[in-house]
Parts: structure tokens; C-alpha cells; sequence
């Protein structure tokens, strides 16, 4: 599998949104390892991940991560998911509880989400309505030039990630089939899977694809997790805002007990 291993220090996964490509966060992944050890990867089913075909199912995502900790020699890790990551991270949280040193979710979608109409449409013909798809990122825009600071610096941001998300074009194939195969994710008892966690959501108003309520949810789950809003930004904070990103995640991370793995390591 191809990792992206960067930077020193407190080991964060980061796992990927529903695009796959690891390379819609780079800004997050440059952030993170100027003050962590940050490894990340593209999701199982995307080419770019050079996965070896154990398996197709939400469980190779799991997998996933499982293999990039055991590729570093690492026993365990603070697991950060980002939006369909963090269902992801939730589940691997729930199969290797011995792995994970804190979580991190990240306007994650919850284990009660369902795809809604709109989703479902374009889950039913991905290739046709890809231009729909496409029309619809043009809400995000608020969120793009609050974050930048004005509609001017929010069009170069604008620019920016389209840029970014053209270059590595997500499949809507693949992007539909990871929405229908959630249900396959392994979740019962999580609630009884206790780490330090915690739920990084932006402002209510400005997160147009996973609103802030569902996110909340696992702060149901885990009545102990932290709570943090990133300010000026909706769903992309860890792109649009990736030092206000790095400066919730990394301390959380700092604080979960991995000082004496690191110290071992070293010796």
C-alpha cells in the first residue's frame, strides 16, 4: 500500500473523505507534520492506494489502517477521520480498540447516517449526474471565502482547491458504491469502546454537506469526547483553515498517551 509518512513525534492517522484521494488534504497533511508524525494514505478502492486485493468491502478501509500502522511499526496510533473517514475510524476504533491511543472525527458522519434523496439520485447514476455533483461544490463557496477572509481571497482560495480537487478527480462510481456499502460498517457496542475522542465540527451554518447536528452525535455516543468548532469554516476547516486544524488536533493528540510508545521506540 502507498503511505505518505511525514514529519516527527506524536503518530496521527489521518483517513480520507469519500473522494479517496489523500491529496484533497494536503494542505491538513502539511499542517499536521510540521508538529506531528502525520501518515495517510487513499482509500483502499482508489488505484492511486496500490492496495493488494484482500478484500472490497467497507472492512478494507478498516484494514487500511491497520496495515499503514503495522507498514511503521507502530502499536498504536491517534486515528483522525475526516467526514466519511471518521465512520471509518469509528470502526476500526471497534475492531482494534488496542491500536487506537485517542480519536480524532472531524465533521465525520455518524453510524446513523443514510444518504438522503439527493444523495441517493446521485448514488443511482454517478456518471450521469457528475455535472450536477460538480454544480453542487459551488455552496461551498461561502464557507471558501469566509475562511479566506473576503469574496476576493475567496475566489483565489476557490481556485485553489479546484485545482487541487481536478488534478486528483474523485470517481463518482467509487464515491456512490463507498455511500451504499456503509451499512456494512461494524459498529454495535461502540458506545462501550471508551478512548480519548475528540469531535472537530466548523460553524453551523457554513458546513453545507455534513451538518453540525450529526457530527454532535458521537458527543452522544461519548458523552466524555471533546468538543471544538473550528471558527470561519464549515466542512473544509482542515483545508480552508489547516493551522486552526493542526492547533485542535495536535494537542488533543499530545495528550493521549504516547509519549512512553515514542519513548521505547527510540531506545
Amino acid at each position: 500500500m502507498k503511505i505518505v509518512d511525514r514529519g516527527s513525534g506524536v503518530p496521527v492517522v489521518l483517513v480520507p473523505g469519500i473522494q479517496g484521494r489523500w491529496e484533497w488534504m494536503a494542505p491538513a497533511v502539511d499542517a499536521l507534520a510540521g508538529r506531528c508524525h502525520v501518515i495517510t494514505f487513499s482509500l483502499a478502492d482508489e488505484p492511486s492506494a496500490e492496495w493488494p486485493a484482500r478484500g472490497t468491502g467497507f472492512d478494507a478501509y478498516v484494514e487500511q489502517i491497520a496495515q499503514a500502522l503495522d507498514a511503521l511499526h507502530l502499536q498504536r496510533a491517534v486515528i483522525c477521520g475526516v467526514s466519511y473517514g471518521g465512520l471509518v475510524a469509528a470502526a476500526f476504533l471497534r475492531q482494534h480498540p488496542e491500536r487506537v491511543a485517542g480519536l480524532a472525527l472531524v465533521s465525520a458522519i455518524p453510524p446513523s447516517w443514510a444518504p438522503d434523496a439527493r444523495a441517493r439520485i446521485l448514488m443511482r447514476w454517478p456518471r450521469l449526474l457528475l455535472p450536477v455533483f460538480l454544480l453542487g461544490a459551488l455552496r461551498l463557496y461561502r464557507e471558501i471565502a469566509v475562511a479566506a477572509g473576503g469574496w476576493r481571497p475567496g475566489v483565489a482560495a476557490s481556485v485553489r482547491q479546484g485545482v487541487r480537487a481536478l488534478t486528483h478527480f474523485p470517481a463518482p462510481g467509487r464515491m456512490a458504491r463507498r455511500a451504499a456499502i456503509t451499512g456494512e460498517a461494524a459498529l454495535d457496542g461502540l458506545a462501550g469502546v471508551r478512548v480519548p475522542t475528540l469531535v472537530v465540527t466548523g460553524e453551523p451554518g457554513l458546513d453545507r454537506v455534513v451538518p453540525t447536528a450529526l457530527t454532535a452525535e458521537y458527543t452522544r455516543i461519548w458523552p466524555h469526547a471533546q468538543a471544538v468548532t473550528l471558527a470561519r469554516t464549515g466542512h473544509l476547516g482542515l483545508v480552508t483553515r489547516p493551522d486552526a486544524f493542526a492547533g485542535a488536533v495536535v494537542p488533543f493528540a499530545e495528550t493521549c498517551g504516547l509519549a512512553e510508545d515514542l519513548e521505547r521506540r527510540v531506545g
